[in-house]
């Protein structure tokens, strides 16, 4: 079952920042969200630490964290989502998804580490738009035994502990790296289970089914811009001049044991 966490624990988890701490630079980035809501992107870079987050809160109450470990070469994506108390739900619901991290998803956490707002006031828009991807999220990861994929599991997904998932093809890879295989339980699926249907086609709250979640990051650092010079002798060499910025979206299907832990399901 999903961890449902309380209020006055919530607030204090909001007070906190998860992993980059660290770094005394933070970047600040107003974005346009796609319910067409302006939300503060935090952007942190430890470079000690080789990671970097982003944090930002939706209007409904909502707040998202991403986070990149290069050293281990994963990302962690953690939602913190208000309960509906009318239906039964306490106050908060933590899901956790953890994958791996891919080349030229976001920029270095050196390069990171050096950018400076500008015009903190402007409304950003990213550059590319990478779409959206659909994310099976057919595994449970087990807590405990979590911190072989990431020395930050135990942070970001500690009110998530039964609520952490990842893919087949992650565990595969991670296997062949030498990861402990006890940490990971392949979940139901609707493929091999003709009953276990979208959450958002069941009827019935205590039932188990497919949920999915749905979130977009509007602003990324996501590659190196290089601009071109030529010395004295004539000779064109290339240096850092700036980044470039991406959207990218992530849909997350994944097992609940019951209907009533995907009640936001029903309105897309």
């Amino acid at each position: 079952m999903c961890p449902l966490v309380s209020a006055r624990h919530f607030l204090w988890l909001l007070s906190l920042l998860w992993c980059c701490k660290t770094s005394p630079g933070e970047l600040k980035v107003r974005v346009r969200l796609e319910d067409g809501q302006v939300a503060e992107e935090s952007l942190q870079a430890d470079s000690e630490r080789d990671c970097i987050t982003l944090e930002f809160r939706k209007a409904d109450g909502t707040f998202i964290t991403y986070l990149a470990d290069f050293k281990q070469e994963v990302k962690i994506f953690r939602i913190l989502i208000l309960g509906e108390l009318e239906r039964g739900q306490s106050q908060f619901q933590a899901l956790c998804f953890i994958t791996q991290l891919q080349n030229n998803e976001i920029i270095p956490s050196e390069s990171m580490a050096k950018l400076r707002q500008k015009n903190p006031h402007t409304v950003r828009q990213a550059e590319d738009l990478r779409g959206i991807e659909n994310l099976q999220m057919d595994v449970a990861v087990n807590f405990t035994k979590g911190i072989q994929l990431s020395s930050h599991v135990h942070n970001i997904c500690s009110e998530a502990r039964e609520a952490i998932y990842t893919r087949q093809e992650d565990v595969r890879a991670w296997l062949k790296k030498g990861v402990d295989g006890s940490m990971f339980e392949v979940l139901p699926q609707s493929s091999s289970s003709p009953v276990l249907h979208p959450c958002k086609v069941c009827t019935h709250d205590w039932k188990a089914c497919i949920c999915s979640y749905r979130l977009s990051l509007e602003w990324i650092p996501c590659s190196l811009k290089y601009c071109k010079t030529r010395d004295s002798s004539g000779k064109t060499t290339s240096y850092k001049c700036g980044i470039r910025s991406c959207q990218k979206g992530y849909v997350f299907h994944f097992y609940v044991t019951e209907k009533q832990l995907c009640l936001w399901d029903e309105e897309t």
